[in-house]
């Protein structure tokens, strides 16, 4: 085999090609190295990284004070399983119970056992606090929605291709139109447990629900004494320009689901919050992980939260996601039909006729900019919230141009 010195881009994509399965359909860059909002190739072509991991990378890549504290407990103690106690799950804990208010912690790995584990809290709290009848909950969702791809999960989905020779499908979910909270309110029976939403759907487009919506949504859930369950797995952290999407509108869940950028990139680790009253229904035995609040994962969380909030992310979010939006809005482009988004989250819709999103992302791509379709004709920015405007300006001089193209 030839050794990593000599192998091109084209080597490496041939032995994915070969020997994996072919889930994904990536753009044909190879990053041998990261930095920041900057990614390296290997022939050594520099990109502007404006997709951000789907917000994994808030913190932007291989941030130094994320990076030395993974340093500093790999050398340690990396995991005990929950069987044992460890010295970062406490403060952890604390931590992001100090800065989100939430009384309790479920940690677990991926964005989609974090769902998982919210679902499954739900169905208990159903069965235990509002009484029920066993194996009756409901959970109301949205169309359009992405929450992972487990076979529960894709069991309340709306998109066909993640169905698609899957089934059988978990029963107990009933689905509404995305942003309607008259069809919320209809949905809602006596079994209903929660309703599970994206503050903002990422996949579906970076689709923006009419203001007020999830306002009037936690209103109808209180009213009806059904959990709201707010997957910011995306939207968290930062990421829309404020610590979370439901502040825009002074709302809080009562179950929350963080990911992505709660590891800043380093390490897959999510957690479900909610409070006493709701988290008291599991007991030992109920759920857990081997690899959930491991001590690496906890100390890499730590960091990354403490980077969020000394670093100003949130308020950098906020301006630059402004402009960044801005800017885009004003290209005159015969291909884009809408921009909108919430702070650094955002998508460029194109006019059907404009041949799909991916060529524009191929274009851009070859321009050094990555970025990613998303519904066919959607091009989602998302870059790391350690972007300053001279970047966001360096992407538009290379923007500008490909959204002009025929």
């Amino acid at each position: 085999m030839q050794t990593a010195v000599s192998m091109t881009s084209q080597d490496y994509i041939d032995l994915e090609e070969r020997y994996g399965a072919h889930n994904y359909h990536p753009l044909d860059i190879v990053v041998h190295e990261a930095s920041g909002v900057w990614v390296t190739d290997v022939e050594g072509k520099r990109y502007l990284d404006c997709l951000s991991a789907y917000s994994a990378l808030n913190q932007g890549h291989a941030h130094p004070k994320i990076q030395q504290a993974v340093i500093e407990q790999i050398g340690r103690v990396t995991l005990t399983s929950r069987a044992f106690r460890n010295d970062q799950l406490g403060p952890f804990y604390k931590e992001l119970s100090d800065l989100t208010g939430y009384a309790k912690i479920l940690p677990m790995n991926s964005g989609t056992e974090a769902v998982e584990t919210a679902l499954k809290l739900a169905r208990k709290w159903g069965y235990k606090i509002k009484g029920i009848p066993e194996s009756r909950a409901e959970i109301i969702v949205c169309e359009g929605n992405f929450h992972g791809r487990t076979i529960a999960i894709i069991s309340a989905s709306t998109e066909a291709q993640y169905r698609d020779g899957f089934g059988p499908f978990t029963p107990g979910f009933k689905v509404i139109p995305y942003g309607d909270a008259d069809a919320l309110e209809a949905a809602i029976t006596p079994n209903t447990a929660a309703f599970l939403v994206e503050p903002l759907q990422g996949e579906a487009g970076v689709i923006v629900p009419r203001a007020g919506f999830l306002k009037r949504a936690a209103e109808i859930c209180k009213q009806h004494n059904v959990l709201l369950l707010n997957d910011e797995v995306q939207t968290g952290l930062g990421r829309t320009g404020k610590l979370f999407l439901q502040d825009h509108e002074g709302v809080r869940a009562d179950v929350l689901i963080l990911g992505k950028a709660l590891s800043g990139g380093f390490y897959p680790v999510s957690a479900v919050l909610a409070d006493e009253t709701i988290m008291a229904v599991l007991h030992p035995g109920d759920h857990g992980s081997t690899f959930g609040g491991n001590p690496l994962a906890c100390a890499i969380a730590r960091a990354a939260l403490r980077v969020i909030v000394e670093e100003n992310l949130i308020e950098n979010a906020a301006v630059l996601g402004e402009y960044f939006q801005d800017q885009l809005a004003e290209i005159n482009s015969p291909h884009i039909k809408e921009v909108r988004g919430r702070g650094l989250l955002i998508g460029v819709e194109l006019k059907p006729e404009a041949g799909g999103a991916r060529r524009f992302c191929q274009a851009l791509f070859e321009h050094g900019v990555l970025c990613k379709e998303t519904h066919v004709n959607t091009l989602r920015f998302a870059p790391p919230l350690v972007i300053r405007k001279e970047d966001i300006d360096w992407a538009l001089e290379r923007i500008r141009p490909v959204m002009l193209m025929k």
